[in-house]
């Protein structure tokens, strides 16, 4: 029976199974029973998730970034700050000092905490026009005098108001500027020269969309606020009212009054007087000296009458003082 066998499946040529690949996996052979199950090879380096194979990639930096350089300020990048509520922003920085062209260094004090296009527009204002100021004195600017930048709050510290640029890293709280010479510019100051806080006044308005001092709303009469909020059709405000300065002697008498100045009331007289009318300007000499003669109907008119003298007050009696007793030692 198997010659027969053989013999048929030789002559229907049964096709026999194509060679295993060489990229195929390795098939493990059954365990058989009693036997250990076989390990395999740990792997040289164990795979990583591939978030954890790379740290993450900080954002690019701004152009704002890229051009506030060391050359203009130092004004380190800081984290972004979020909240509460609306506070805070993207692209923050804290400026120490602003660079001069020549190489000097105006610091702030204290460094404020700011978003880049503040810092940049602050560094412009010193470098362009407060340091030439400095110069036209015959000194130089050596400090900034920080009042307030970055604070989450309403607007003039009221609770519950709209939130205030400061809140948005966006302001910056000015009282003065130092000197080399030991002097300074105090902003809100009045003995501080006019022409010197007009040129700041100016450069401000110039540069800040928002500028408040003096005169504007009563919560700013210590120091100047600058900001470069964004408002529609590019508005601008500027409210800062440059007082005069103080006499320097006080004036002891008042100052004549003017001739155009309206003439003053009378006060009233005694009780049982009619009232006088008020005083009227004098006419010119010449008028006076036509009218020579009373006026008829002045003339003719009765006197008036005369008033009843007061009675004068009766003396008051003097009383006998008793004579002292020669026994008041007793008392």
């Amino acid at each position: 029976m198997a010659a027969p066998a053989q013999a048929y499946l030789t002559a229907s040529r049964v096709p026999l199974p194509r060679p295993r690949p060489a990229e195929a996996p390795v098939i493990e052979p059954a365990q058989k029973a009693g036997e250990e199950p076989a390990q395999s090879e740990p792997s040289a380096q164990p795979e990583k998730p591939a978030a954890e194979a790379r740290p993450p990639e900080p954002p690019p930096s701004s152009a704002c970034r890229l051009a506030l350089t060391d050359a203009v300020a130092i004004a380190p990048s800081i984290p972004d700050i979020k909240g509460p509520g609306a506070c805070g922003g993207p692209d923050m920085v804290r400026l120490e000092a602003v660079v001069l062209p020549d190489k000097t260094r105006v610091p702030l004090k204290p460094a404020g905490t700011m978003r880049c296009a503040m810092a940049t527009a602050v560094a412009e204002w010193i470098r362009s026009d407060m340091a030439p100021l400095a110069t036209g004195l015959g000194t130089k600017l050596v400090e900034l005098d920080n009042f307030d930048s970055f604070d989450c709050r309403g607007r003039n510290r009221i609770v519950g108001a709209k939130l205030s640029e400061h809140g948005r890293a966006n302001a910056l709280d000015v009282r003065g500027l130092k000197l080399a010479n030991g002097r300074s510019i105090a902003l809100t100051e009045r003995n501080t020269p006019r022409e010197q806080r007009e040129a700041v006044l100016h450069s401000v308005c110039t540069r800040f969309t928002t500028v408040l001092g003096p005169g504007s709303d009563g919560y700013h009469e210590d120091h100047i606020h600058l900001d470069i909020a964004e408002r529609r059709g590019n508005y601008r405000l500027c409210q800062w009212e440059v007082w005069d300065e103080w006499p320097r002697i006080a004036p002891l008498m008042p100052a004549l009054r003017p001739d155009e100045a309206p003439p003053r009331e009378v006060a009233e007289g005694k009780p049982g007087e009619a009232k006088t009318e008020a005083a009227k300007p004098a006419e010119p000499a010449t008028a006076q000296s036509a009218v020579t003669e009373p006026e008829p109907e002045a003339a003719e008119a009765e006197p008036a009458p005369e008033q009843p003298k007061p009675k004068p007050k009766p003396k008051p009696k003097k009383r006998r003082t008793a004579p002292p007793s020669p026994f008041s030692f007793l008392r």
